[in-house]
């Protein structure tokens, strides 16, 4: 269908639609049946099959299969199927990893893709733009990506960059108008819409004429982009570690094969243990684990109404120094609220915050009955009456239609028991002038029920001030003096200094007899009635919040475009604005050049009247000064600082597709509160991968060297290499797991941020992983040394109870990883995975030793109870040894 030559009403018949009614919701239903999702087809997925033979791939499981296969050739049958059992076992337990990590992206993609605003049932909805519909009908503005290919019915101002499509970059200027051109080009179709185009000015509405691949877009196949695969700087440093460990189990391998030969021990079994020795070395599920952690990490930010969009920001979070906010919406609710009422002299409050019409009317803290004042009566009447808002209510949440402030206004009303359909039924409205920037006012005619006839208008305090003649004080109307301009301009102040939005109501009785008005001569002589003051409120969880950030060392910043009194009186009852710290107004802030804001912007908790060009210079300044820095912002104009910061943050509710784009992470609520919650988890994210980093080498390293050290001393191998394996791919690969799900230690958020320079081992956690992997391989070799010169003809069972004392020992250590201070430090049993993690893992070795099925596998015989209290008390000594050391130096 050529849609670009036919009218707008041609078009909504054809598709069977309705431009005031929008789609039925039943209707769309059935035509997302028939026609499918509005998404594009994506390039073929790896099957399962494929993902599992990839866990194959790397150097150490090929070594082992060779190992494998060398065993078959030998006759050792037994040892090759046990190898090749527990590698078929860790490549099961990384597929279902992968697999658990790519569901996680596609819940994250689903709940990042884009939304729309269609028509349905009359009512203007946010829905995902993949259920939109041929026939809906999408509203968009300044900074839209637009969702489907759509008809224009509506134009005001609309440009739309097509650059996607046309390749060309400036932007096009739409009209409603059909367009008759023989086979025109996308760029020459100036009533069209297309999916994935970006609208840059003005708004329209359009009619939904393709999706999915129906869609200009879903036809041009090479533009189809995929979904970016990124490795955070944490990955990339543990791949190094990885390919240092290679090398290092690669040269140990070859030194314990020498110096086995050389003792006389058999080539095979040299092979066999140096073979088992590199796995040792190795934390095969390294990788997997910290793909899972971040993968769960990123899954409890979206729990928090935090969507991470890339990986990186989830470690550069634990990094933050700064936090650029927003107020209106992030620091406030943007839901402005009548506060306190000024009539003649008198002033009233009003208690309740928000849209919810509940709250009491106190004169100097005394409640009072609102109906009873007739100044105060006639505010919120008039007040009422002279709007165009609309309070709904949906459930048990109050939402407004129209202007905020008008919706402050209604509801002050609507506290005081009077209601607007109620109100129009005793006051007709018969003109109204609406509210325009340049005379700065709204006013409407009215006739009441007994004939006479008023006009009402509310606007700007010091305007209506001026075309007021009188004033209504203590009940009475008298001349608008000097005096009384005075008072007027005391109460608009005293107002302002509590950072109120001041509005001002007036009125004029007129002749009934009376014509039509026009707006110069219905706007003078009116009597001055008084000031409504409103207020954005502060969200009453950012306080804290901001509390929790100055104790974490990172600094929180208002940015906004709201007056200097207004920001600075938010910013110091949320403890932003201290004594310390200074407010920049955004005219000063455009005469300091780039090195003069450097010197001050450490000083600055508050930026006013700034415009979004000014955010970037802000964020380029605080970088400079070695600052990590997070940004918010929701306007296209907002883009280029959200991407020139650290960590880019766009608002969910209110952000536009650009400002989403740029961002590293959306925040679902626009609440401040909810990046505390993302700083907080990502630093716990980090924290927890040292963790089980720690937990995993400092493992490796005692099982290294009870290896090499027995060597050294020609001692029997205390290990034999299926054992070696079963520890190393199975036995450890839960505990860390669990690790990985650890809560935040409590002084998580008070500490100072994290350089990001810092290396994974700083903070002695190379020390760590050394000593405790030293004592771990020093107590196994001591139960082995034991063992065997009791009973030096049993070698397995020698060999037994060094395992059972290597497996025990490495899972008490588990729990001295949970805190970087001691095993006593934090209560063990906070973990509940961990402690399932490590039940688990003490009955597969449980299980290896006294089922007598498997143990002619692992070389394991039964262990006697007595045997039992010497495997405890040495397991206990690498952790519990530098515990009590610890509690020493503490208890001094």
């Amino acid at each position: 269908m050529k849609y670009h030559e036919m009218e707008a009403r041609e078009v909504e018949e054809t598709l069977n639609t309705d431009r005031h009614e929008g789609m039925s919701e039943e209707d769309a239903k059935k035509r997302l049946k028939q026609f499918g999702y509005n998404e594009l087809e994506e390039g073929e997925k790896q099957s399962a099959l494929l993902l599992f033979f990839s866990q194959f791939k790397d150097f150490m499981t090929l070594v082992l299969l060779a190992a494998t296969l060398i065993s078959g050739l030998l006759g050792e049958y037994i040892d090759a199927i046990a190898i090749i059992a527990i590698v078929v076992i860790n490549g099961f337990l990384g597929f279902f990893q992968e697999r658990k990590a790519e569901k996680s992206l596609s819940a994250l993609k689903e709940l990042s893709s884009p939304q729309v605003i269609a028509l349905r049932d009359g009512e203007w909805k946010k829905i995902s733009s993949k259920e939109v519909v041929v026939g809906d009908l999408l509203k968009f503005t300044s900074g839209d990506r637009i969702g489907a290919d759509v008809r224009l019915i509506e134009c005001n101002n609309l440009e739309i960059e097509e650059s996607a499509l046309t390749g060309e970059s400036l932007p096009v200027q739409k009209s409603v108008s059909p367009v008759k051109t023989d086979d025109p080009g996308i760029g020459d179709m100036e009533n069209m819409g297309f999916m994935g185009t970006m609208v840059t000015r003005g708004n329209g509405i359009g009619i939904v004429i393709g999706t999915g691949m129906k869609t200009a877009m879903g036809q041009i196949a090479d533009l189809i982009q995929n979904a970016e695969s990124m490795t955070t700087p944490l990955q990339r440093r543990l791949e190094q570690l990885g390919k240092i460990l290679i090398v290092v189990a690669l040269l140990l391998t070859v030194l314990v094969v020498a110096i086995g030969v050389l003792q006389g021990q058999e080539l095979y079994m040299m092979f066999l243990a140096g073979v088992s020795l590199a796995v040792a070395a190795i934390p095969e599920g390294l990788p997997a684990i910290v793909t899972v952690a971040l993968s769960l990490g990123v899954q409890r930010m979206i729990k928090q109404k935090a969507i991470v969009r890339k990986l990186p920001a989830v470690e550069t979070l634990g990094c933050a120094s700064v936090i650029c906010s927003d107020k209106t919406g992030t620091l406030t609710q943007n839901k402005m609220t009548v506060t306190h009422i000024w009539s003649g002299g008198t002033e009233w409050t009003v208690d309740g915050i928000g849209y919810t019409p509940n709250g009491e009317f106190y004169k100097r803290e005394k409640k009072i009955e609102p109906k009873s004042d007739k100044a105060l009566q006639q505010m919120l009447m008039f007040g009422m009456l002279c709007n165009n808002a609309e309070i709904k209510q949906k459930e048990s949440e109050y939402i407004i239609d129209g202007d905020p402030t008008e919706g402050a206004l209604l509801v002050a009303g609507m506290k005081a028991g009077y209601n607007r359909s109620s109100l129009l039924h005793q006051f007709q409205i018969t003109e109204e002038f609406p509210f325009d920037s340049t005379r700065k006012m709204m006013s409407i005619v009215v006739n009441d029920q007994t004939g006479r006839r008023f006009i009402v208008t509310k606007g700007a305090p010091d305007v209506l001030a001026n075309i007021s003649d009188t004033i209504l004080w203590n009940g009475k109307r008298q001349i608008m003096s000097k005096e009384m301009s005075a008072n007027i301009n005391k109460a608009i102040n005293d107002l302002a200094s509590q950072a109120l939005r001041t509005i001002a109501i007036g009125y004029k009785e007129v002749s009934a007899g009376a014509g039509k008005f026009d707006e110069k001569e219905a706007e003078k002589n009116l009597t001055f009635i008084g000031l409504q003051g409103m207020i954005d409120p502060p969200r009453t969880e950012v306080k804290s919040a901001v509390k929790e950030c100055k104790e974490a060392g990172i600094k929180t910043i208002m940015i906004t475009g709201d007056h200097v009194v207004t920001a600075q009186a938010i910013a110091k009852q949320l403890g932003i604005l201290t004594k310390s710290s200074k407010v920049m107004d955004g005219r000063t802030l455009s005469t300091l050049g780039t090195e003069e804001l450097e010197e001050v912007v450490e000083d600055v908790s508050v930026f006013a009247r700034v415009s979004p060009e000014h955010k970037l210079k802000i964020v380029k300044a605080l970088q400079n000064r070695g600052h990590i820095v997070a940004m918010t912002g929701d306007g296209i104009n907002d883009a280029p600082a959200i991407k020139a910061a650290d960590i880019g943050i766009a608002m969910g509710i209110t952000g536009t597709d650009v400002a989403k784009e740029a961002s590293s992470l959306i925040l679902l609520d626009d609440n401040f509160a909810t990046i505390k919650s993302a700083i907080k988890e990502g630093r716990n994210i980090y924290e927890n991968i040292r963790k089980f980093v720690r937990y995993l080498l400092a493992s490796n390293v005692g099982e290294i060297l009870v290896m090499l050290f027995a060597m050294i001393m020609a001692l029997p191998l205390p290990l034999v290499p299926i054992q070696i394996l079963w520890v190393n791919l199975v036995t450890d690969g839960l505990p860390a797991m669990a690790l990985g799900l650890d809560r935040p230690e409590e002084n998580v958020m008070k500490r100072s941020p994290r350089n990001p320079k810092e290396g994974i081992f700083s903070r002695g956690l190379g020390w760590k992983v050394v000593s405790r992997g030293f004592l771990i391989g020093i107590v196994t070799l001591l139960a082995f040394i034991f063992s065997y010169q009791g009973n030096p003809e049993q070698l397995a069972y020698a060999q037994t109870v060094a395992f059972a004392t290597l497996v025990l020992a490495q899972l008490i250590h588990v729990f001295d990883c949970r805190s970087e201070k001691s095993v006593f430090a934090r209560n063990p049993f906070g973990n509940k995975y961990l402690v399932g993690a490590v039940i688990s893992s003490l009955l597969l070795m449980l299980a290896v030793i006294y089922w007598e099925p498997v143990q002619p596998i692992f070389h394991t015989l039964p262990i006697k109870a007595s045997d039992w209290l010497m495997i405890i008390g040495l397991s206990s000594v690498p952790t519990f040894l530098l515990g009590f050391t610890y509690l020493a130096r503490k208890t001094k």
